[in-house]
């Protein structure tokens, strides 16, 4: 079955928020299938925040309507909340709690017996490798312990939709790959994700569909191959072994690329767009050996997220401020 064709999860059509004269979200649309993950990528205050908290019935849109696992949002929001796990930005665990009483009390306050409660927080300390501080207090738990208990905690009653918003802000890069393995097993079960980002290989890795969203609108939205293919082209990225060489190498680069080169002089590095490759990049090896410059690096890349982001914004992705 094609994205296409599965049953969607998560729907929301014409959202429009505003905080007095500012419009935090403008009509903002977006479609999450069954069994996917959608990522949400935007700067500062561009709305992702703010989408999120409609979607899980923490904020009511000034207009607009949505839908979580068949449940209205505005119409319906206890529905909407049984069938759904959040973990936010920041890792809502109680410090004092050993992981095991964390989990097990998520579970009493979801309804679940004693009994199950008990099993159900045993299976998750295990599935998220954290077995062995079970029985420790969270406050020693490390950063990516508590993220991992807190996604742990969203997951107690086996939710419909999962929202991970900002999850791996914070984490060191060992931390981050643990926590995308996470996310990664989470949805090889078949569970359906909206992810916030501010890390823009995060989204690439995980997410089957990406939304760009700035100033409260929908500016791109497609997988992120389709996102890259809007810039089009590859970059073109060489190291020359004598510095004394970059400013040839800059002229030679600027003849076959389609942007202005970009020297680093720290790593003897010129980078350069170009159309055409490895023709380009055949091209760019003859001119250089024709003036005696030894190239000691090269590479062809195809455009990064990063690229695409600037884009279409104008400017880098930042932490959005709730």
């Amino acid at each position: 079955m094609s994205q296409t064709e599965r049953p969607i999860a998560v729907r929301a059509r014409g959202l429009v928020k505003t905080y007095g004269a500012t419009r935090a979200l403008d009509g903002v649309d977006l479609d999450v299938p069954t069994g996917r993950v959608l990522g949400l990528l935007g700067p500062n205050g561009a709305g992702k925040t703010t989408t999120v908290r409609i979607l899980t019935t923490l904020l009511k849109p000034d207009s607009g309507e949505a839908a979580v696992a068949g449940h209205d949002v505005l119409g319906d929001p206890n529905a909407v909340r049984a069938a759904i796990g959040v973990s936010g930005q920041y890792a809502a665990v109680d410090e004092n709690l050993t992981g095991f009483e964390n989990l097990y009390m998520v579970g009493r306050l979801y309804g679940l017996s004693k009994r199950d409660a008990k099993r159900r927080a045993r299976e998750l300390l295990s599935r998220f490798r954290l077995d062995e501080a079970a029985d420790r207090a969270a406050k020693g738990y490390s950063g990516g312990m508590r993220r991992r208990l807190d996604l742990a905690g969203a997951l107690v009653v086996n939710p419909e939709v999962v929202v991970l918003d900002e999850p791996t802000t914070g984490l060191d890069p060992r931390g981050r790959l643990d926590m995308w393995e996470v996310i990664e097993q989470l949805v090889a079960t078949g569970a359906t994700v909206l992810l916030t980002t501010q890390y823009l290989e995060e989204a690439d890795r995980l997410a089957d569909t990406i939304v760009v969203i700035d100033k409260g609108r929908v500016i791109a939205r497609g997988t992120a191959d389709e996102l890259k293919d809007h810039i089009g082209g590859e970059r073109l990225e060489l190291v020359v072994a004598d510095p004394g060489n970059l400013h040839t190498a800059e002229r030679v680069l600027k003849e076959v690329g389609t942007s202005e080169p970009v020297v680093t002089e720290s790593t003897r590095t010129v980078t350069v767009h170009v159309d055409t490759g490895a023709t380009a990049l055949m091209e760019a090896l003859r001119k250089l050996d024709a003036e005696d410059v030894t190239v000691q690096d090269v590479a062809l890349q195809r455009p990064t997220l990063d690229d695409v982001f600037l884009s279409l914004t104008g400017h880098a992705t930042e932490e959005e401020t709730p």
